[in-house]
């Protein structure tokens, strides 16, 4: 049976091929488009789903859409009855949309399909936005069965859901319901720290690490009422969403001492401890809700989707200190996963096809679901355009690699299938070495062009993990922060309120530095050779030639860009930056080869920390 599974219309849009129970491809529409976070109709992302599956004609048996479009509008109709006759300007800007697309979708699939050549099935079905999360985070979980967590801005009414996954099965047991929601929480703060709604939550959490939770009280006191239970309820006098085009309004702004942050305004002491604030206090309701589903479901192990399960920090201390003894998150836990846990919503729980689980293996293939291009393929690119290259044999390969990242060489790294979610995890990687005490800001300004604060994330040995994090355990898909081991650390780094901030960020902390974030942490990503055996074997190399099992591993894009997806995109990115060499599956490229375009390199965006 080939079922197609989609998300769409709001942001991250995707598809997925699930064949056979099977999961074949899933790719993010922004991919292809090269727009971030396209919300617009995957059709993209559909034809090479059922290119990978080798679909045609009348071979697609089902096709499964997110959520339900009519309670979603129902809900937004309500919404904006409610607060009238404020929210006008809102509701002008949305109803066109409905009305033009969103109310249409099965038509508008029916009518993809057909300019594939693709007969339209007979089996569409819609699961609630929650229903799909909680599939895409049980179904493919290496668990038997587990408690499940969904919480995220808002799907058609419901914002957090607490459910149970037993065997082929997944029940909602609990839920809050909009306009009270931990993602919209999050994303005020977001917006009001002067970052994009939808695109720069991870930035703020990022962020939070740098300033204290001075705010704490306030939030708790003014903005939501906290819960034991797991529920919460926002205090919305404070907030705009409900009838502006802003996340909150003048209550807001007296609260915290003025206006948000302008995106090219210094960051200062007020949005670094806004954003420790929020972060804290997340944590604290995500913790709630967890206490509340062990209680409810009397599970040991635990799975999360929704938007917010991508707050890998709260991840982390979820599984040191929460009721879980095991935490699984779908590595496309935003609504992009929605795709693929609505297709194996529609195999296990509507067509009763049984699951198997042995407690450690989850279904994914490590994530790596996206396009591959074939040396052939990627040769006849390079020749086409005359781009100079070498061809590394099957030995050369991570032995070359790793020589240059231990020269301090930023590598691009483009081999195997495209990555699911929003993670680089090798396959779409710009890889360095975490040894070096400049790497942090020659990636952030010179590669990635983006502000100095944030973090980089390493790639460890999975039999090396515990020998320099706080971590017993994997942790694939790059979801889960730990502190790097006491021993590792640097004894004595100065007090950030005793240098420049600019200095202070840059001080090393440990003896891998540039992975070391200034709180002690980091955000791991675990290999073996099993989900990823050319990645694995590069990791191996550099140990062997450094004795350091661990890289620096960021996503292969520039700032405000999707990752790369087809090796035209890696070429053009390579060129932009200032990368030193790419790699095209066995092709390596050294820039100091390449001719360089007659017009100026991009320019390095000035960093609000500067």
């Amino acid at each position: 049976m080939n079922i197609l599974g989609l998300s769409a219309y709001y942001h991250d849009s995707a598809a997925c091929l699930v064949q056979g129970g099977e999961i074949t491809a899933a790719a993010q529409e922004e991919r292809f488009t090269r727009k971030k976070h396209d919300h617009a109709f995957p059709a993209r992302a559909i034809r090479y789903c059922l290119a990978e599956g080798g679909l045609s004609g009348g071979d697609l048996d089902a096709v499964v859409f997110y959520e339900k479009p009519i309670t979603k509008f129902v809900r937004i109709l309500e919404t904006y009855f409610a607060v009238a006759p404020r929210g006008l300007r809102p509701f002008l800007q949305a109803i066109p949309l409905w009305a033009r697309e969103k109310l249409w979708t099965p038509y508008r699939i029916e009518r993809s399909l057909a300019e594939m050549g693709v007969h339209m099935p007979d089996r569409l079905y819609f699961p609630t936005h929650h229903q799909s999360h909680a599939a895409s985070a049980f179904f493919p979980s290496p668990f038997q069965s587990a408690a499940i967590v969904t919480t995220d801005g808002v799907g058609e009414w419901d914002t957090t859901t607490i459910g149970v996954g037993e065997g082929n099965r997944i029940r909602l047991l609990k839920e809050v319901g909009f306009p009270h929601s931990l993602g919209l929480l999050y994303s005020a703060f977001t917006y009001f720290t002067g970052f994009r709604v939808l695109n720069g939550e991870y930035k703020m959490m990022g962020l939070a690490p740098y300033g204290e939770p001075r705010y704490v009280d306030l939030i708790k006191e003014h903005l939501v009422d906290v819960r034991e239970d797991g529920s919460f309820r926002l205090n919305l006098r404070f907030f705009g969403y409900l009838d502006s085009l802003a996340m909150t309004n003048g209550r807001f702004e007296k609260l915290f001492g003025g206006r948000p942050r302008q995106r090219d305004a210094p960051i200062t002491q007020r949005e670094t401890d806004l954003a420790a604030s929020c972060q804290a206090v997340t944590e604290e309701i995500l913790f709630n809700i967890a206490r509340q589903a062990a209680e409810l479901t009397g599970k040991t192990d635990l799975c999360l989707a929704g938007g917010v399960a991508l707050n890998c920090v709260a991840n982390g201390k979820l599984l040191r200190d929460g009721p879980f003894e095991n935490i699984w998150i779908q590595p496309a836990a935003g609504d992009a996963g929605g795709a693929l846990g609505a297709a194996l919503f529609a195999w296990h729980q509507i067509g009763g096809a049984p699951r198997s689980a042995d407690g450690a293996t989850d279904r994914m293939k490590g994530a790596c679901l996206g396009p591959s291009f074939s040396d052939a393929e990627i040769e006849e690119f390079l020749t086409a355009n005359g781009y100079p290259y070498r061809r590394l044999s099957r030995d050369q390969w991570a032995p070359a690699i790793a020589e240059l990242i231990a020269a301090e060489k930023v590598v691009g790294l483009f081999q195997g299938r495209m990555e699911w979610g929003p993670r680089a995890l090798g396959s779409r990687s710009i890889v360095a070495d975490a040894r070096s005490p400049r790497m942090q800001s020659v990636l952030n300004l010179k590669i990635k062009h983006r502000e100095s604060f944030r973090p980089f994330a390493p790639s460890v040995l999975l039999e090396r993990v515990a020998d320099y994090f706080e971590l017993d355990r994997p942790s694939p898909y790059m979801l889960l922060v730990a502190p790097v081991r006491k021993d590792r650390r640097v004894p004595s780094p100065p007090d950030k309120g005793t240098v420049d901030i600019k200095e202070w960020v840059n001080c090393a902390r440990s003896d891998v530095p540039a992975i070391t974030h200034v709180d002690y942490s980091a955000r791991i990503q675990t290999v073996d050779r099993r989900a990823n055996p050319r990645y694995y074997d590069l990791l191996r190399a550099f140990e062997e030639r450094t004795g350091c099992g661990l890289i620096v591993n960021t996503s292969f894009n520039e700032r405000g860009e999707p990752i790369v997806c087809t090796p035209s995109d890696a070429y053009d990115c390579f060129m932009r930056t200032e990368m030193d060499y790419l790699v095209l599956e066995s092709f390596l490229l050294s820039k100091s080869d390449q001719q360089r375009p007659a017009e100026a390199p991009a320019g390095v965006v000035s960093d609000a920390l500067d």
